[in-house]
């Protein structure tokens, strides 16, 4: 339809004639309400937005004590497999209480034997960290 006509159609509904593709032959335009596709992009774009902001991995964080249990290190264990599955990074902290640090090589064992059982899915992120009363080292997804 010619310009001329789709000028006339949109003033006859009350609606606005605006331009899709300027760089076709001939060009493409399209009759809708201004305002309302304004307000549908907009509540599309806050939408992905909250999306972007859903899928930005956190931060989890699993303290771990030197006299855990094995089932106990093993929930630990697994719920670790769900944050890294889930795409969240996770810090393991080994703490020690009292006379431990006189044991550090106990925590090393320790913080060793869960890297080992999630190194089939996660890799580390540097050498183990010790600050203070606490061993930590992070973790990430393959």
């Amino acid at each position: 339809m010619s310009s001329r006509e789709a000028q006339v159609l949109a003033r006859d509904q009350g609606v606005d004639l605006v331009e899709i593709a300027p760089q076709a032959d001939p060009p493409v335009v399209k009759i809708i309400d201004w305002g309302k596709y304004q307000y549908q992009k907009m509540k599309e774009e806050a939408k992905n937005r909250k999306k972007a902001r859903e899928k930005q991995s956190e931060l989890k964080t699993m303290k771990i004590g030197l006299k855990i249990s094995d089932n106990d290190l093993n929930i630990k264990i697994r719920k670790i497999r769900g944050f890294l599955e889930d795409g969240d990074r996770v810090k393991i902290i080994i703490i020690f209480r009292g006379r431990e640090m006189a044991h550090k090589e106990i925590g090393q064992e320790l913080l060793d034997r869960v890297t080992n059982e999630l190194s089939d899915i996660a890799v580390t992120d540097g050498k183990p960290n010790f600050a203070g009363r606490n061993l930590s080292i992070g973790v990430r997804k393959k």
